[in-house]
């Protein structure tokens, strides 16, 4: 029986075009311009030629980018932003994106394939992209049986949660969403919400793979959080502080890995099994249960949890730079600026500038970020490696590992510390 192929037919073709057309500029209209109308009322305007700026006449400004600068620059200096763009939630998904192409090209190599080819013309640099418009264009598939309202919030609650761990992750000087002096505890009460999450999802739906799934991801919490807790306790010992941002800066020195490399190690074990990555990727096992507590998620439901799951990759990644590896510290390879960026530069009707606290020609900030993106890059891929490499271990091997190794390891780690304290080799009289 032989299929034919319908004809292409140009008006469909405009016809679909205007559409998408006329969508995107309703949804300009009703959704982005009183948006941004707001954040223009909610950020501090600048002086421009004497007089406050409006927000209204801010508004006006927005066809002319000689005129918006000073107006970008205020808006860079709020929360909003921290939040929206950098280095909040925005960076984290742009790291994240791309981090999901590197993996899927790397363990290619490593197993002598191909990988992703045809979505772009270069290594199918493209194909993230087409993956995430073929899950929002998927439809979604809720179980019969499924307890709905939970099956629905659990991939929101993944995405928030990874959100929220990410809000506390310093990535330069001043530049971190959630600068708080418990900042470390906030760390681990945040990670203690994805097993809960995982294993509602998982009774939500209703279904035994799933709940098989959850259950392991629950044994990996009891048998992994108390060692990756403890693994940390040496880091602030040392520092005398649970506020990430100073653990960061008291490593301009040397990094704490130096002297802590048993807690180093330690907690990059215990952060592979909390992201279920291979060897500890039980509670998935494609080969053994399905997808596990993922089974029964489909389109931009089963597109959400992937992009908590890379969210969080990045979040533990720049944590494990934070703690051990000296964050953002790092030898000044930016050049300084132009003088006239402290000065002032006439662009059209106005003089922009002088810009002497503008984020985003900050010497210190930019060498930071670079420091810390390369530092969490070299992380990132020492986390996807094993995947290439490594078979899955057995619960109950899983079980041993974390109880009577991991914590073991982790006591001694807090000797260290200790001794090293108590000896005066660091601390008060020591080398910081």
């Amino acid at each position: 029986m032989s299929v034919i192929a319908p004809k292409f037919k140009l008006s469909e073709f405009i016809k679909s075009l205007l559409d998408n057309i006329f969508w995107i500029m309703l949804i300009v209209v009703l959704v982005g311009l009183p948006a941004i109308m707001m954040i223009l009322f909610v950020i501090e305007m600048p002086v421009i030629d004497g007089e406050l700026l409006t927000p209204f006449l801010a508004f006006t400004w927005m066809a002319d980018p000689t005129r918006i600068l000073p107006v970008v620059h205020a808006f860079m200096a709020t929360d909003i932003f921290k939040v929206i763009a950098f280095p909040g939630f925005g960076f984290a998904a742009l790291l994240a994106a791309g981090t999901i192409f590197v993996e899927r090209k790397m363990l290619a190599k490593l197993q002598l394939r191909v990988g992703p080819f045809y979505c772009g013309k270069f290594e199918g640099i493209l194909q993230l992209m087409g993956d995430g418009l073929k899950l929002i264009s998927k439809e979604i598939i809720i179980p019969a049986k499924a307890d709905k309202p939970i099956f629905w919030a659990a991939p929101v609650l993944f995405v928030a949660a990874a959100a929220s761990f990410v809000a506390f992750i310093p990535v330069a000087p001043g530049w971190v969403v959630a600068d708080v002096e418990l900042g470390l505890l906030g760390v681990f009460a945040v990670i203690g919400f994805f097993p809960i999450i995982t294993i509602l999802s998982a009774w939500s739906a209703n279904s035994k793979f799933p709940f098989i799934g959850g259950i392991r991801a629950l044994f990996q919490m009891v048998s992994f959080e108390i060692p990756l807790i403890l693994s940390l306790l040496g880091v602030v010992m040392l520092t005398g502080s649970l506020n990430l941002s100073e653990i960061a800066a008291s490593q301009s020195v040397f990094p704490w890995i130096v002297f802590l490399p048993v807690g180093a190690i330690v907690f990059f074990i215990t952060m592979l099994a909390e992201l279920e990555r291979i060897p500890f990727d039980l509670p998935e096992a494609e080969s053994e249960i399905v997808a596990g507590w993922l089974t029964e998620l489909s389109g931009m439901m089963y597109g959400l949890v992937q992009l908590g799951t890379y969210l969080k990759l990045y979040a533990f990644a720049g944590l494990f730079v934070v703690l051990f590896l000296g964050g953002w510290n790092g030898p000044m390879v930016v050049p300084p600026f132009p003088a006239e960026l402290l000065t002032g530069v006439e662009m059209g009707p106005v003089t922009i500038g002088p810009f002497p606290g503008l984020p985003l020609f900050d010497q210190a900030m930019l060498n930071g970020t670079f420091w810390f993106v390369l530092k969490t890059a070299g992380v990132i891929f020492f986390i996807l490696l094993p995947r290439g490499v490594f078979p899955r271990i057995r619960v109950d091997m899983l079980l041993n590992l974390g109880w009577s190794k991991l914590i073991g390891l982790a006591f001694v780690n807090i000797f260290i510390a200790l001794g090293l304290l108590y000896a005066g080799v660091l601390g008060p009289g020591g080398l910081q």
